[in-house]
């Protein structure tokens, strides 16, 4: 299944999570091999949207909020490395929004 195209992607989640080193689940590190930073955030919002969400969705789980849908991919980082991701969506059931929720390196 494909997930709609204008999903929505939190600006925040990208600048406050995902590219700011944490101390506990860190993705920030993970996502620089690929060349994506905070001074570039704007480049990994893009490529969620153009080089995941085409990509097929598969349920992953259903939750009181909603179904959480995970797409396996890639992503070509500006620096050109290529980076074996997962990426977590959840169809939300009170607003009807598909709203991405997370990226984790892909281990299997």
């Amino acid at each position: 299944m494909k997930l709609p195209a204008d999903a929505i992607i939190a600006r925040r989640k990208l600048d406050e999570y995902l590219l700011r080193f944490r101390n506990e689940d860190d993705k920030s590190g993970f996502l620089a091999r690929g060349g994506y930073t905070l001074e570039n955030a704007d480049l990994l919002m893009r490529d969620l949207r153009d080089q995941l969400l085409p990509l097929d969705a598969e349920l992953s789980e259903q939750t009181e909020y909603g179904p959480k849908y995970r797409i396996r991919g890639v992503l070509k980082g500006p620096n050109g490395n290529v980076l074996r991701v997962l990426s977590i969506w959840m169809k939300e059931n009170a607003t009807g929004e598909t709203k991405f929720v997370t990226l984790l390196p892909d281990k299997s």
